[in-house]
């Protein structure tokens, strides 16, 4: 699985992308998106997703 950040809330801050592990979070049409294809969900790294962590909005990463 997967996570998936809602474009509507996202305020483009760009916190996720420097705690993202596996490089999967980049900018995409002014606000940030994360690759499905490589986002493992932290697995191995920690506890739980650092974009999460990461992230003050609350509800805008969430999982597929």
């Amino acid at each position: 699985m997967a996570y998936q950040i809602m474009k509507d809330l996202c305020t483009a801050c760009g916190d996720c992308e420097p705690a993202c592990p596996t490089g999967s979070i980049g900018p995409a049409k002014g606000v940030y998106a994360i690759n499905t294809d490589t986002c493992n969900e932290c697995d191995g790294e920690s506890d739980m997703p650092q974009c999460i962590d990461a992230c003050m909005e609350d509800g805008c990463i969430v999982p597929i």
